[in-house]
C-alpha cells in the first residue's frame, strides 16, 4: 500500500474528500499555468478564431489541466496529501 493511502486511511472519510479534492485543484492550477506557458491552446497567427478564440484560451486551458490531473497528473496532489498527512493537519 502507498504511503498517501496508507495516511488518508487514519482521517475521517470527510476530511479525506476534502483534502484529496484540494490538492487535485491545486495541482490542475499548478497544471494550467505550466500549459500557458507552454502556449498552448493560443490562437494561431493565420486563420485562428479571432479575438473570440483569445478570450476563451484559459478555459481550454483549464479543461486540459482538470483532465491531467484527474488522470493522475504528475503526481503533484498525492504529494501534497501525503505532507499536509504527515503534518497532522488533516
Amino acid at each position: 500500500m502507498s504511503p498517501v493511502l496508507h495516511t488518508l486511511q487514519s482521517a475521517s472519510p470527510h476530511a479525506q474528500v476534502r483534502l484529496r479534492s484540494a490538492a487535485s485543484a491545486l495541482e490542475a492550477q499548478f497544471l494550467s499555468e505550466m500549459l500557458k506557458a507552454t502556449r498552448v491552446a493560443e490562437p494561431r497567427e493565420s486563420f485562428g478564431g479571432g479575438a473570440g478564440e483569445a478570450q476563451f484560451a484559459s478555459f481550454m486551458r483549464d479543461a486540459y489541466a482538470e483532465k491531467l490531473a484527474e488522470a493522475g497528473g504528475i503526481g503533484l496532489a498525492d504529494r501534497i496529501v501525503a505532507a499536509m498527512e504527515e503534518r497532522g493537519d488533516v
